[in-house]
């Protein structure tokens, strides 16, 4: 081994020596992190139930769907509809999610106009396995600046902190959680909302640094699956998957 090999070979070690100790002195997994594990929401005397004591096992999926390709030049968000390529992108992630023969118990959509477009045409590729055939629409959904990125980013808007931070935190608490122990049946739902969004979401279900959230990058119609077990524990089992799609449909507007 030459002297330059051995140098970044002892400079490589001694990063990663730096790197496992500052992960070592990190918080470890909360269980509890929704607050919804039984021994926080019943009687202790409850706890002793049998039904409590075999602890449920439903496991409860999330689908992540992020809008397709919109108008970006256009100003109100009325204007901002699909493009072609935007339908055609919602059209392959409906069929795909139709492919997996999952009994899907709802679909969930952001009140902004390209994401209502996009929920609608994947919702009419799963009306055999659909529940609930209702679409329930949420403005915590929309998008917008969820927290301050590191590394920086150019664009924030304006007191966003008490805007967009807060809501989308709210949207976090509300949609992304472990299915209440009362549940006998698996759960499953499709989330159609936005880049920005999903990439908080991600963060914060996995417990890691929400400042992250710009360090990755979604396509048009890709999906993210959150898996969300009984015990606490979550798992991401696709993050902007757009393998769905071919080549010349993907973008990422």
């Amino acid at each position: 081994m030459n002297s330059f090999v051995k140098l970044i070979s002892a400079a490589g070690a001694s990063t990663l020596g730096v790197y496992i100790a500052s992960a070592k002195s990190k918080p470890k997994w909360e269980y509890n992190w929704d607050q919804l594990a039984p021994e926080s929401l019943v009687k202790p005397s409850a706890l002793e139930s049998d039904r409590l004591k075999k602890k449920t096992t439903v496991t409860r999926r999330v689908y992540l769907i992020r809008h397709g390709q919109y108008e970006l030049d256009r100003n109100t968000d009325s204007e901002k509809i699909l493009t072609k390529l935007g339908r055609d992108q919602a059209l392959r992630t409906g069929q795909y999610l139709s492919s997996l023969n999952v009994k899907f118990d709802k679909v969930i959509c952001s009140t902004m106009t390209r994401a209502k477009e996009t929920c609608t045409i994947i919702k009419d590729n799963l009306e055999s396995s659909l529940k609930d055939n209702d679409i329930q629409y949420s403005d915590l959904l929309r998008e917008g600046h969820p927290v301050d990125a590191d590394p920086y980013n150019r664009f924030k808007p304006p007191n966003w902190e008490f805007t967009d931070g807060c809501r989308i935190e709210a949207a976090f608490r509300n949609f992304c959680h472990r299915a209440s122990y009362r549940s006998t049946d698996d759960e499953n739902e499709v989330i159609v909302c936005h880049a920005n969004v999903i990439r908080y979401f991600i963060c914060r279900a996995l417990q890691n640094n929400p400042e992250a959230w710009l360090r990755m990058s979604l396509a048009n119609g890709s999906i993210t699956e959150l898996i969300f077990e009984a015990d606490g524990r979550v798992f991401a089992r696709s993050i902007g998957d757009k393998g769905h799609m071919e080549h010349d449909l993907v973008t990422f507007t």
